[in-house]
């Protein structure tokens, strides 16, 4: 069925190389619901109404009153799998629980098969438990729905959040000296390649474009600005203030030149969406309109060596642009609100010029950022908030377009929360982008 990836997964879905033309599924799948639960900072391991599990039932549920269906509608579950759930998600020591780590199902995640028993669900036909982070959960749910594998399938996203430091897990982090290639990409432990990587890889931006680290505040103060508005993000619900150019500008060094206000705050949530058969959601004449996908693309791999330059990060995310507009058959021109990732702030212009959004050219994104980029503006960039707004629980940016387009089509009650109020673009709001490594295009229009 297509080449396969770690684990033997089949990973025909991936789209990430030129020259595939329209996305197969275009238009024939739609998000009909989504659901976000309570936002914590940690579970705390003790409260059991607050686990991953606990977390993953409330989003569904709300998700599946949204659409304005039942449970009996549902004939699809698709989520992340153990590992990333256990090790990349909690940030604890393993293992947590003594063998069988089955036992953990339920508290620091939620398998499919788990929901469907916990739930009562009656009518599943698919089960994913293992499509990996919500990049890949919500191109798998497309397919999977486009494919006839299920029609009305829910596809969620639980992010665990333990006391402990990130990465414990890795027993290399525990080792006194860094081996092989980690020498140079992982000299100080888990989560050091990632910072590292884009923190050289961002300061060569700099001295190519001529800028600094100083042009990421206008975008930060932004993020939080926008993150505020949303009444289900940690900031509005915990930490309800806005950042100052001073406070980002002095925040506490984690990697030279990041500071901590680039990086996104883990903390304790779920989210959910229904994906939806096209032609059923219209036939059942649901509450909201549908908002469809048109395609979805994915990076390329071109590190050549133990660390990314920034000519290969630039070039991945420009096949990623090419593949997505010749799947959607949309232009740059066409994309009315874009929401790329920004786990880190420093590796966001890369998206942000690869798509050319609102013209966005090589070298351009921080001069960008000093511009409007208000929601009221006329370039709302990331409208969302993004994880730097709401907190590290990466569904935001899908979530967003939703109810952009859900607002612009005239339906105000966009999701479970009510209207989005101020954090509506006052722009055309007919398509969005959205995502990571895999980024999924939507609209409110099959054409």
């Amino acid at each position: 069925m297509g080449e396969e990836g770690g684990g033997g997964r089949d990973m025909s879905w991936v789209r990430n190389k030129r020259g595939l033309g329209t996305y197969p599924h275009r238009a024939k799948v739609a998000i009909m619901g989504w659901g976000q639960s309570y936002i914590d900072r940690r579970w705390d391991g003790q409260d059991f109404t607050k686990t991953s599990g606990a977390k993953s039932m409330a989003a569904i549920a709300m998700a599946i009153e949204d659409a304005g269906l039942t449970m009996d509608d549902i004939d699809g579950l698709i989520t992340a799998d153990a590992a990333a759930t256990r090790a990349e998600q909690t940030w604890a020591p393993r293992p947590y629980f003594a063998p069988p780590y089955d036992s953990e199902d339920g508290i620091i995640g939620a398998s499919g098969e788990w929901i469907q028993k916990q739930m009562g669900f009656k009518n599943i036909k698919y089960i994913d438990s293992n499509a990996g982070d919500i990049w890949n959960i919500t191109p798998i749910a497309a397919v999977a729905v486009g494919e006839g594998r299920c029609d009305v399938a829910v596809a969620y996203y639980p992010m665990c959040n333990l006391e402990g430091r990130y990465g414990q897990n890795n027993p290399a982090n525990f080792a006194e000296t860094a081996r092989g290639g980690a020498q140079f990409n992982l000299p100080w432990g888990y989560q050091s390649g990632a910072m590292f990587n884009n923190a050289v890889a961002f300061l060569e931006y700099c001295q190519k474009y001529n800028s600094s680290h100083e042009a990421l505040a206008p975008f930060a103060l932004n993020n939080r600005r926008n993150g505020l508005m949303v009444p289900w993000g940690f900031y509005s619900l915990h930490e309800p203030y806005q950042l100052t150019k001073e406070d980002y500008l002095n925040g506490r060094l984690v990697e030279e030149p990041l500071v901590v206000y680039d990086c996104d705050r883990p903390i304790h949530t779920c989210h959910a969406y229904i994906f939806m058969n096209a032609d059923k959601a219209k036939a059942m004449g649901l509450r909201h309109p549908p908002v469809y996908i048109l395609s979805h693309a994915s990076t390329p791999s071109l590190r050549r060596s133990t660390m990314f330059t920034l000519e290969e990060m630039q070039e991945e995310c420009a096949i990623q642009a090419d593949v997505q507009y010749e799947g959607s058959g949309l232009t740059a021109s066409e994309i009315d609100i874009f929401n790329p990732y920004d786990g880190y702030l420093t590796f966001t212009q890369q998206f942000l010029e690869a798509h050319k959004w609102h013209g966005v050219g090589l070298g351009e994104a921080h001069a960008f950022y000093a511009s409007d980029i208000r929601v009221e503006g006329k370039d709302p960039f990331m409208s969302s908030g993004g994880n730097n707004g709401v907190g590290r629980q990466r569904a935001c940016h899908y979530t967003d377009v939703v109810e952009q387009l859900r607002t612009y089509a005239g339906d105000i009650n966009s999701g479970p929360f009510g209207p989005l109020g101020p954090r509506a673009v006052t722009i055309k709001a007919e398509t969005g982008i959205a995502g990571y490594g895999n980024m999924l295009c939507m609209s409110i229009s099959p054409d």
